[in-house]
């Protein structure tokens, strides 16, 4: 799963590696502890296939929902995308990047014992682009106004991950993002074809201070490798 991840890169930088107009998201502010809920920024593609860097509230809300009141979905599996027809249907036409610069994951430490704290980044430092979909909400009793959902899709973890949990999120390597943001890309079956573990090779990770488990800390400190650790890679 991905339940928490950093978001530092600079707006520009983003804009430019995802060819998006930043223009929406222009006060988005840097954060080193993501959480559900919050405002995250997605890549999204218009009809006219331009791309826009957007907000979005972390946690989907499908269209159906009668209220917001029910656990939104901050990760959905591959694996439901691929099964059922309601969400294909949003696969076929709601997708979204989530670029991120790395995600946090807890490896289980036995009966008793806290869980440990790893971060997750890419080898080379670049951002990571998450699969994600996205939906609009109206609340029926409303002022009209649609609330912007997204939700990060997950996967079975590679080998590496494997070694601190059993799932992982998408990762969509860039000769993936056209067929991904493409709007005129229906095509299902290719699209669940990227829902796959990335290669192994293309991450690092280390295990990082407990501080980072309290929603409240946000600081870039939170990223340092446990003392006397170094990188892991495959």
């Amino acid at each position: 799963m991905c339940g928490r991840f950093t978001s530092a890169s600079q707006l520009s930088l983003l804009a430019e590696r995802f060819r998006a107009d930043p223009a929406d998201a222009e006060g988005h502010r840097p954060s080193w502890n993501v959480n559900p809920a919050s405002d995250i920024l997605v890549v999204v593609a218009g009809s006219d296939g331009a791309r826009q860097l957007r907000e979005l509230r972390w946690g989907l809300v499908p269209r159906w929902a009668k209220d917001t009141k029910g656990r939104p979905l901050i990760n959905m599996r591959a694996e439901t995308v691929r099964e059922k027809p309601t969400w294909q249907r949003t696969l076929a036409g709601k997708r979204c990047i989530i670029p991120i610069d790395g995600f946090y994951e807890w490896q289980d430490q036995g009966k008793g014992q806290r869980k440990q704290p790893f971060y997750v980044t890419s080898r080379d430092g670049e951002p990571l682009a998450l699969a994600g979909l996205w939906a609009t909400w109206r609340d029926p009793e409303g002022d009209g106004e649609e609330l912007w959902t997204c939700t990060i899709l997950t996967t079975t973890a590679n080998k590496l991950m494997g070694s601190v949990h059993h799932r992982m999120p998408v990762i969509l390597l860039p000769e993936a993002w056209d067929a991904w943001l493409d709007p005129d890309n229906k095509d299902v079956e290719q699209l669940t074809a990227l829902l796959k573990p990335a290669p192994e090779e293309l991450l690092a990770l280390w295990p990082v201070d407990q501080a980072v488990s309290n929603p409240r800390n946000n600081r870039p400190e939170l990223l340092e490798p446990l003392e006397g650790h170094q990188p892991v890679t495959a």
